[in-house]
């Protein structure tokens, strides 16, 4: 493998260029001393020095990119020590930086031109090379068809301006057979583009090609196959004694090098020769596809409980919603001297404590309501610190660091605090004698796409929070599933394991990103990467309105609510809450029944509140098929989450509010009347923002 000896003289050609005046006015300077005024020779001086800086500082920035490139070629060069066929490391401006131990043999192509490399394939190889450049150049990899079957492939390395261009033989083209006459005689010195081993009867290796050694590391002759691989779950010897005597079925078995670094899976795949006691081992690796089957079983989980956790979350918030009404409509007809006062408010505690872990799950599956507003960190922390100081004890101490430029992010702040007292309890967890936890927020811009963690972050403008302990570390096998549903590390009994995969949940529904970076003994740091907003101006800024009283509506008309919710328990505590408030009820346990009851087109309904998930027609398909002779009518939805039927891709409905569940008496009464009144109330924009007149549900 070679590389070339590239220099940064593209750019330092320029400078004696830009140095040409200075040295032409020096010439003339020595030829006729007092030929110009004084008044010249400064101004022309003056305007030597600035080319002459101008000169200097673009050498310099050339050199120190190409020192940066250099760096990242050398770098890269590791990635071409197991490539067993032609590859090369080509920078952003088409030069060949570096080459495999197989290309080089091929053709030493190394300080050359990436067209170089296609001009036996394409009639304008320059342009056909400029346009894998530029495709990979946006970070998505390409792949050229050749003349003769193969192609060439290019994708970017992560983290670099480098890209890494590769020779793929034709799929279809022929394995050349293997010679196997004897030990030594076999195809261990073939440069083949297929790993192989050559077996015995018993297993041990006679030969490996330099594929299966860059797979396996080096091999000496006599290795049992077993001490390289993993057994395939049966004693290695009876799956070589069924391949000798014909009775396997030719099936590959995924097995784990033993050998080697990294550590990769490897399908083996054993054939006998007719008529020999020697054995042929096929390697490939498929470690890539062993990685992507593993996240997609992750994504299928976590999915799969998310599922579970919103179907739980939905049912609780109907049967929360019911407790607290009822207990709501007790608390009416009794003042807090009543005997029964207190037991029915720790009726309602306890009710509120169990919405609030109701609330947790919605928050880990994502399903969970937000209302997402503007949001500056500086602020908050500052609002939040007290009440982290307390929480983790005098032993540890809190520390917020800020940038001074910090812009705006868009969340919900009240799940976004609860995101952050989450790291912080965990960190102090983590520190039991005591030390620093630090909270830092900066401003960073992605040039290109950045990979962390098999997550890829579009380039753009963020805002970057980190929060750092110098606790015990987590352990490398443990880091792969801190975001995993009821996985902790903590003692039993201490921890629920459900205070990270929360905040993961709520980062994600926020349009952020949460990594984690740890090592044993040293500390924990987790970082989040939020969209950066722009600040809004103040003259923009909503003034805050004072809450609405609950009285009677001042018209004269009573005004009439279509009630529609298929839980009887919370149909009847909305319906007995709303006609002691002065309404008239009409109600209906699904949406058929509503839209039976709209039929009668001398019946005057104010506005309807319905829930969302109901059997048979939903809360928003019954709702659009009245508005189409009711158009105008206000309408409130009730449910325990944001339901996919009120996200993107439905038809707008509009003066459309969201109650989520569980909601109180006075939640439930004040939502209406405000939304009648046209003013802001408990409830929410179906869109997720602040309620209000012209809100329209998507």
């Amino acid at each position: 493998m070679k590389q070339n000896g590239i220099l940064p003289s593209r750019g330092l050609v320029v400078v004696p260029v830009l140095m040409l005046p200075t040295l032409l006015g020096a010439l003339w300077l020595a030829l006729a001393p007092g030929a110009a005024p004084a008044r010249v020779l400064v101004v022309t001086g003056t305007v030597a020095v600035a080319w002459y800086l101008l000169a200097g500082i673009f050498a310099g920035q050339r050199l120190f990119s190409e020192l940066a490139v250099l760096r990242q070629v050398r770098a890269a060069r590791r990635m071409l020590v197991d490539e067993p066929g032609c590859a090369w490391i080509v920078d952003a401006q088409g030069a060949i930086r570096a080459q495999s131990a197989q290309a080089e043999l091929v053709q030493d192509m190394a300080g050359r031109d990436a067209a170089a490399l296609l001009t036996r394939h394409r009639a304008r190889p320059a342009a056909a090379a400029a346009g894998l450049l530029a495709r990979v150049g946006d970070d998505r990899p390409a792949r050229l068809p050749l003349e003769d079957g193969a192609c060439l492939t290019a994708c970017r390395i992560p983290g670099t301006v480098l890209q890494l261009w590769r020779h793929e033989a034709p799929r279809h083209a022929p394995v050349p057979p293997v010679q196997v006459t004897g030990p030594g005689m076999g195809f261990g010195d073939l440069n083949l583009p297929i790993a192989l081993l050559e077996l015995d009867a018993s297993g041990q290796v006679l030969t490996a090609n330099l594929a299966a050694q860059g797979l396996l590391g080096p091999v000496a002759c006599g290795t049992f196959l077993g001490d390289l691989v993993d057994g395939p779950g049966r004693p290695l010897n009876d799956w070589i004694a069924e391949v000798r005597e014909g009775r396997d079925t030719g099936r590959g078995e995924v097995l784990q090098t033993r050998t080697g670094e990294p550590e990769r899976a490897l399908q083996v795949t054993l054939g006998a020769s007719p008529g020999t006691n020697r054995i042929v081992a096929v390697l490939t690796d498929v470690s890539a596809l062993k990685t992507l089957e593993a996240q997609f079983v992750q994504s299928q989980k976590m999915q799969a409980i998310g599922q579970l956790a919103g179907g739980i979350a939905h049912d609780f918030n109907n049967l929360l919603t019911a407790i607290t009404g009822h207990c709501d409509l007790l608390m009416l007809r009794r003042d807090n001297t009543d005997p029964d006062y207190a037991d029915l408010h720790q009726i309602s505690q306890n009710a509120n404590r169990a919405a609030a872990l109701v609330r947790q799950l919605l928050a880990f599956s994502r399903k969970q309501t937000l209302t997402p507003q503007l949001i500056d960190l500086r602020h908050t922390l500052s609002d939040l610190s007290h009440l982290l100081n307390r929480l983790v004890g005098e032993r540890v101490v809190v520390t917020v660091t800020h940038d001074p430029s910090l812009r705006p992010i868009r969340a919900d702040a009240r799940q976004f605090e609860q995101v952050l007292m989450n790291l912080v309890v965990n960190a102090r967890d983590a520190m039991p004698g005591g030390g620093e936890i630090a909270i830092r927020t900066e401003n960073v811009r992605l040039r290109s796409r950045l990979t962390l963690e098999q997550a890829s972050i579009p380039k753009g403008e963020y805002v970057r929070i980190t929060v750092s302990d110098q606790g015990c570390g987590i352990p490398p096998e443990a880091l792969d599933k801190i975001f995993d549903p009821f996985f902790t590390t903590k003692k039993q009994g201490e921890g629920t394991g459900l205070g990270l995969s929360t905040a993961y949940g709520i980062v994600k529904q926020t349009g952020g990103y949460i990594f984690c970076d740890s090592l044993p003994g040293e500390g924990t740091t987790f970082t989040l990467y939020f969209p950066a907003q722009r600040a809004r101006p103040a003259s923009a800024r909503p003034v805050p309105q004072a809450p609405a009283a609950l009285d009677d509506l001042p018209d004269e008309r009573r005004r009439t609510v279509l009630l529609v919710e298929d839980e009887a328990p919370v149909r009847a505590f909305a319906a007995r809450a709303l006609k002691l408030h002065g309404f008239d009820v009409i109600e209906a346990d699904s949406g058929e029944r509503a839209l039976e009851i709209l039929s009668d087109a001398a019946l005057v309904v104010d506005i309807f509140v319905t829930d969302v998930v109901m059997p048979g027609m939903d809360g928003p398909a019954w709702i659009r098929a009245a508005l189409r002779d009711r158009e105008g009518t206000r309408v409130i939805f009730m449910s325990g989450y944001m339901d996919a039927t009120l996200s993107d891709g439905n038809a707008a409905i509009p003066n459309a509010l969201f109650l989520p569940k569980p909601f109180s008496l006075t939640d439930l009464v004040a939502s209406v009347e405000n939304h009648l009144a046209g003013r802001a109330g408990p409830a929410q924009s179906a869109d997720g923002g602040e309620a209000g007149e012209t809100s329209a549900l998507q």
